[in-house]
């Protein structure tokens, strides 16, 4: 099963909170108590965030955080680079020479193909569109094997 790790997820919850008020200067305190995360495991993606340039951090009475950028110019594919590194479907698909049948493996092509459509699709969202509310799909109907919308079912 392919999946971010824990900590990028919080991590795109923490820049949705930071997202919704773009403007508004936060607490790491007043971060976890909008996102619903415990300060420390804030803290720990924060960080990471801040090294990569999406987030800027304010010290100070009134410090805090906010966004480095607009939401718009923000990528899903910086946030999990950011929080995991580079992004690899396998180790030969990000490092050449990691493994010790590269030259021989016919599946290290097809996996790099993989790994760019994966960041490509990445790339395509933003963290506006995370924030925008979810667009409803459209309602399917099965015919026999066949899956249609349902629009074009009921004529």
């Amino acid at each position: 099963m392919l999946r971010v790790t824990k900590l990028t997820d919080y991590a795109s919850v923490v820049l949705t909170v930071l997202a919704s008020a773009p403007d508004t200067v936060l607490s790491a305190t007043g971060l976890a108590e909008r996102a619903g995360l415990e300060p420390p495991t804030v803290a720990k993606v924060l960080k990471p965030l801040a090294q990569a340039g999406l987030v800027e951090a304010f010290r100070g009475a009134n410090g805090g955080y906010r966004l480095a950028r607009a939401p718009v110019d923000i990528s899903l594919i910086e946030i999990v680079e950011a929080i995991e590194g580079p992004l690899g479907m396998t180790e030969c698909s990000v490092h050449a020479g990691a493994c010790g049948i590269e030259q021989s493996c016919s599946a290290r092509a097809n996996w790099r193909r993989i790994n760019d459509v994966v960041a490509d699709a990445l790339r395509g969202v933003t963290l506006a569109d995370m924030v925008a509310p979810p667009v409803p799909a459209a309602p399917v109907r099965r015919i026999g094997a066949k899956t249609i919308p349902a629009a074009l079912a009921s004529n």
